[in-house]
């Protein structure tokens, strides 16, 4: 859950502090620092939102689990989280004009209309929607324990590393290079997305909501592969399989769960999840394919009636 939670946070805090840190620089470019309190109270009052839903969600989640149906939700946030994700990644697929000049577009518009309730507005809409995601995010992989997902050192790694990058990328003046980054983000979060869809499937399948297509002649879900020899996906499968067989699998379930909660990794996944998880990313790379050729087109477009006006 560390590493998730670290990948999480870094992904979102980079995200916010580049959008603002491209907000307070422009202001100062076209000298309305004066500006700048009003966007950090945008800032301050998203934190402050954010950690608003994240108590909300978790005295809801500890509700579900008092009533034994924790699970019922957990799949639920998992779905979300996914969607969400997915959202992410069809957003930053079609990134084709300069996202800070974006950025500056709106702030600009802003300025020239000298409206500070739309500064700290925008503002506060960019943060919360990250810190929104984020509490979405660490519901999913902890299960339900946002509080311990806050407060792991993988969330305070991913928040320092942001933060030192976005220092770095804005008082050394230096541009990062935001396609790469964004691109190599898009692949982390399909593959996090991805785990969280047969996570979700095999929950589902758990508590007898969801079927199979292929079930073994006890009537049990059956399974595409076992590799439970090799690496079993939990420190009490391994135990298990030692005890079945004297045997020591390849590789540890300390690492089996790890992969769990990163890749979605079963030793023994069902059909359903093993083909939901690969029919995943062929629709999210057809969708991708479909967006780019429509942007394109777009700006096609665009050039020719420029060129007939």
């Amino acid at each position: 859950m560390d590493l998730q939670a670290s990948i999480i946070t870094f992904r979102e805090t980079l995200e916010a502090l580049l959008i603002v840190g491209v907000i307070v620089a422009y202001l100062k470019r076209v000298e309305h620092e004066h500006w700048n309190k009003w966007v950090w109270v945008g800032v301050a009052l998203a934190l402050l939102a954010s950690f608003g839903v994240a108590l909300i969600f978790q005295i809801v989640l500890t509700g579900f689990g008092t009533m034994a149906s924790q699970n019922y939700l957990r799949f639920s946030i998992m779905f979300i989280s996914a969607g969400l994700l997915t959202h992410m990644v069809m957003f930053l697929g079609q990134q084709k004009v300069n996202f800070q000049e974006s950025i500056q577009s709106k702030i600009h518009y802003i300025v020239t209309t000298g409206s500070i309730v739309n500064m700290l507005v925008h503002t506060f809409l960019v943060v919360l929607r990250e810190g929104i995601e984020t509490i979405f995010f660490f519901a999913a992989i902890s299960g339900g324990d946002i509080g311990k997902a806050i407060t792991s050192w993988g969330a305070l790694a991913g928040v320092v590393v942001a933060s030192g990058i976005a220092y770095y990328f804005f008082k050394r003046s230096r541009k990062l290079p935001l396609g790469v980054f964004f691109r190599y983000t898009a692949i982390l979060l399909m593959i996090i997305a991805a785990g969280l869809i047969v996570q979700g499937i095999g929950v589902l399948q758990d508590l007898k909501l969801m079927g199979s297509v292929y079930r073994t002649p006890g009537g049990e879900i059956g399974e595409v592969y076992n590799l439970q020899w090799f690496m079993p996906e939990h420190p009490i499968d391994e135990e298990q399989y030692i005890r079945d067989t004297g045997e020591t699998p390849w590789v540890s379930g300390d690492v089996g769960i790890f992969l769990k909660a990163f890749l979605g990794y079963s030793h023994n996944p069902s059909v359903e999840e093993f083909v939901c998880y690969w029919l995943y990313f062929v629709v999210v790379y057809i969708l991708l394919n479909r967006k780019k050729k429509k942007v394109g087109q777009t700006i096609k477009l665009t050039e020719k009636e420029q060129e007939v006006g």
